[in-house]
C-alpha cells in the first residue's frame, strides 16, 4: 500500500505522485486514470528496484494539514 497525492494542474489534467518513491509521478485526464496510471507507474517501479535488487523504500508519510 502506498500512499498518493493528486491534484489538479493548470493544464487540465490530474497530477498523482508517490511521494515515498522519488520520481514516481504520473497524470490523467481525470482522477480516475490519474489514479490507474499511478498505480501502474508504482508497479513498474518496484519491478524495477527488485530486477536491480534494490532496496524497496518503505511508506513513511504522514498526512497533515496546515491552514494557513
Amino acid at each position: 500500500m502506498r500512499e498518493v497525492v493528486i491534484w489538479p494542474d493548470e493544464d487540465g489534467y490530474w497530477v498523482a505522485e508517490c511521494p515515498s518513491l522519488p520520481g514516481c509521478i504520473s497524470q490523467g485526464q481525470t482522477q480516475e486514470e490519474a489514479i490507474a496510471n499511478i498505480r501502474e507507474a508504482i508497479e513498474a517501479y518496484i519491478l524495477s528496484l527488485e530486477k536491480e535488487g534494490e532496496a524497496i523504500p518503505k511508506e513513511q508519510f504522514e498526512v497533515g494539514m496546515v491552514v494557513v
